[in-house]
């Protein structure tokens, strides 16, 4: 299984009148702008994905969304309380393997530290790597089977900036 991980792209700041509950935080302008570019980049790597797992959150939600169009993968999308800001990893390894399973080709969009945590957990074993996720960044790991420990090896770790140099 290839699994990518992305980071949502820039999002209003925290605080910002209008959006008081943190889930509610749209993406920016130019977090769209770079979140297409981005898309467009993985799309030169001829990336290809089964299915498109995201949190709910409206800037991952739209993270995902951008991706999915430029995928022409709308079917493919789908919204998991599994990778909300506080996310259990050990429940979302469990949700991927009960209904993803058989899938070849993922990928996560969500928010950190919870992204690098769970990268951290499948090359390392522990949380206790230090990987940090860009905003906008993507991760490809490969793995036989998920499992809540050592089980994947990291392929690459991308920043926004070479993705867009990518396209």
């Amino acid at each position: 299984m290839d699994l990518y991980v992305l980071r949502h792209a820039i999002a209003v700041e925290r605080g910002t009148p209008g959006f008081k509950d943190d889930s509610q935080r749209p993406l920016t302008d130019k977090g769209v702008q770079k979140m297409q570019c981005v898309a467009e980049g993985m799309l030169a790597l001829e990336l290809s994905f089964e299915v498109i797992l995201s949190s709910p959150f409206v800037r991952a939600k739209q993270t995902a969304e951008i991706v999915a169009d430029v995928f022409r993968a709308k079917k493919k999308l789908e919204f998991t309380p599994h990778l909300e800001v506080g996310g259990d990893p050990k429940r979302l390894i469990s949700f991927i393997n009960e209904k993803h399973g058989s899938d070849s080709n993922l990928i996560l969009v969500g928010h950190e530290p919870y992204l690098s945590n769970l990268i951290s957990i499948l090359i390392a074993g522990s949380d206790n790597l230090s990987i940090t996720m860009k905003k906008g960044g993507l991760c490809k790991l490969s793995a036989a089977k998920l499992k809540y420990e050592r089980c994947a090896t990291l392929k690459w770790l991308l920043t926004p900036g070479q993705l867009i140099s990518i396209r």
